[in-house]
């Protein structure tokens, strides 16, 4: 039996964005939906902050909550916090809440608060479960949101749903198999091939990623940025996959990922669009986060863990401060120098600050996460650990090269301030604090990735060993049959 919560934090944090979603539907004024959406954000946030204090609390590897109303139906523990989870929740709100909180009050009949809500519902219910199925359900029904903006934007989604069709189809016959008890483990090894390949599709591993560049091109920055900064695809893999996969099949995904993570920065470097540049840039280093989460050591695991942390902060500041620099300017081309930094200086500093945070910059909060990352592939594969810094540094490169096609080269005139407004000040300024902050004391941080790191190693072991007892008592069962049969 889980230790419990004191509060059912979960359901009520999505219990709360489910009814605002509902309010804002009926709120046909822009102005009152836009700071309605920013009180449900921060009311979100704050009790999915107040959960992972109770959880630290308890002092405990997981915990489920109590007066749950999903328990009282199914009978069955649906949210169940963990030493994985209880970090990504309050995160993920708050990436929510950040980027309502940038959002122009104009983009609202682009970017729609309402389904923004339903979205921010799905992805904590998602995180805050550990059910296989439940899992594979709400990443299915997470891909519903993108694909309602496509259709309002009247843009074109054949990319985006033939990829999420297979990925959906993928998930559901990964499901399906592994649920069937198969003791020769044929059907085993093919529904983690099924839920692998999925789970690869979600996060854009090539070459399944150019759903993603279509994503950026086609709907709003502040939705795409939502539907994948979350990594849910690593998610999957470490609820999936991580647990009844070999050794040899998570060699595999982390030669791939490390593969997608060098040839996506190669790709950032040549871009002549800022939101293509981001995408590669994200797509990199999600890839170097999955090629840590394969590595099933505890150095690995733990520097996949940090970066995943890092990665998720640094890279929405660097995605927020874009966002800004792209209402003001409109599509940001990269082949000519913009000159905007005398107009944004405060902008300028942010893009820089967080961009080399993402890459793991000295006194940043990705730099122990990356140098743990680094050792912890060495030590195993001493070539891949070459070319993760290889990786690293070609993103460094193209961040460099796109801040200073952004914000030197030339004077730029304008008839109005470029100057951002006190939201986007407060937005990105938060996550900057959060990056340095996390880099000058990483302690708790790395203590509690290395704690989800060594449960979930435990898990994969009990895992197996359970899987190796049921195949040894079906042979023996098999040998005494023979033996007394006449």
């Amino acid at each position: 039996m889980l230790p419990e919560l004191h509060l059912p934090w979960m359901e009520i944090s999505v219990l709360i964005t489910l009814l605002g979603s509902i309010w804002l539907k009926f709120t046909p004024d822009r102005d009152r939906a836009y700071k309605r959406c920013i009180r449900i954000c921060t009311l979100t946030c704050l009790v999915t902050i107040c959960g992972w204090i109770d959880f630290v609390s308890l002092k405990t590897f997981a915990a489920s909550e109590p007066f749950s109303l999903f328990y009282r139906l199914f009978h069955k523990n649906l949210f169940v916090v963990d030493d994985l989870s209880a970090p990504l929740l309050p995160l993920a709100a708050l990436l929510y809440l950040l980027t309502v909180l940038s959002t122009l009050k104009t983009k609202g009949h682009s970017f729609s608060f309402s389904n923004t809500l339903i979205s921010e519902a799905i992805l904590l219910s998602t995180l805050s479960s550990k059910e296989p199925w439940i899992i594979i359900l709400l990443l299915s029904v997470a891909t519903i949101p993108p694909l309602l903006e496509f259709r309002s934007n009247k843009r074109s989604s054949r990319v985006y749903v033939l990829h999420m069709g297979l990925f959906v189809l993928l998930l559901v016959a990964g499901g399906l198999l592994s649920s069937f008890k198969d003791q020769s483990g044929t059907l085993s090894l093919i529904a983690g091939a099924l839920l692998t390949t999925a789970a690869l599709l979600r996060n854009g591993i090539i070459p399944l990623h150019c759903w993603m560049t279509d994503l950026f091109d086609k709907i709003t920055f502040g939705t795409a940025l939502l539907f994948v900064t979350p990594m849910t695809g690593a998610y999957a893999i470490l609820r999936l996959v991580f647990p009844i996969a070999p050794d040899w099949a998570l060699q595999g995904i982390a030669i791939v990922s490390l593969i997608t993570a060098v040839y996506a920065a190669g790709m950032a470097l040549v871009q002549q669009e800022a939101r293509r540049f981001f995408c590669y840039l994200f797509l990199s280093h999600s890839s170097l986060v999955l090629v840590g989460l394969e590595m099933a050591t505890p150095l690995g695991l733990t520097g996949g863990l940090c970066v995943w942390i890092s990665v998720g902060i640094s890279l929405a500041g660097f995605a927020l401060t874009l966002r800004s620099v792209e209402a003001r300017t409109g599509r940001i081309s990269l082949k000519t120098y913009h000159g905007l930094y005398e107009h944004t200086p405060t902008l300028a500093g942010l893009f820089l600050v967080t961009g080399l945070a993402s890459i793991g910059f000295p006194g940043t909060l990705g730099f122990i996460g990356t140098e743990l990352l680094i050792e912890g592939v060495i030590e195993i594969y001493p070539l891949v650990g070459t070319a993760v810094v290889i990786a690293t540094a070609l993103n460094s490169i193209a961040i460099l090269q796109v801040y200073f096609r952004v914000f030197t080269g030339t004077h730029h005139s304008a008839s109005i301030s470029l100057r951002a407004r006190i939201p986007e000040h407060v937005a990105i300024l938060i996550l900057v604090a959060l990056v340095i902050g996390g880099g000058l004391y990483p302690q708790p941080g790395v203590i509690s990735r290395n704690h989800a790191a060594i449960q979930l190693i435990q898990q994969r072991d009990e895992a197996f060993q359970e899987n190796k007892v049921s195949v040894d008592y079906s042979i023996s069962e098999h040998k005494h049959h023979l033996t007394t049969s006449p």
